[in-house]
């Protein structure tokens, strides 16, 4: 694998559905329904149902390993949770898009900037992975 500081990473989307929402939930064992009752999520504020934070990182790691030319390459990966990806019912869902550009390569390491949007929306807050090269 060979990545250079300025280079653009291909930008790979994601469609996130309810359906996706359940089996993370049942997997990750957090069955709170905001992210799966409509009425419940808006009865807190929000405008409907919302993906886990933790569903929405990892999905920004699957893109830097897709980047990355290798699974096991990801040696960090940090963000904030600045809005949610709010997950419309059907088949469409939602669409999560992640962009990345490389920062720096240096000590066999390289540190990715990332972009991570839903729509209009950055739903991360500076997103930042490091890959091992």
């Amino acid at each position: 694998m060979s990545l250079e500081a300025g280079e653009e990473l291909a930008t790979q989307t994601f469609r996130v559905t309810r359906a996706d929402l359940v089996a993370y939930a049942a997997a990750a064992g957090d069955p709170n329904p905001i992210h799966q009752d409509a009425d419940v999520a808006r009865s807190v504020g929000l405008p409907g149902v919302i993906a886990h934070g933790m569903y929405t990182l990892a999905l920004a790691a699957r893109a830097v390993d897709g980047w990355a030319g290798a699974p096991g390459r990801v040696v960090e990966l940090g963000a904030k949770f600045t809005k949610p990806v709010v997950v419309p019912a059907g088949e469409d869902g939602a669409e999560v898009v992640v962009a990345g550009t490389v920062k720096k390569v240096e000590d066999g390491r390289a540190t990715i900037g990332l972009t991570v949007t839903c729509g209009a929306d950055k739903v991360l807050g500076m997103p930042t992975a490091v890959v091992a090269l």
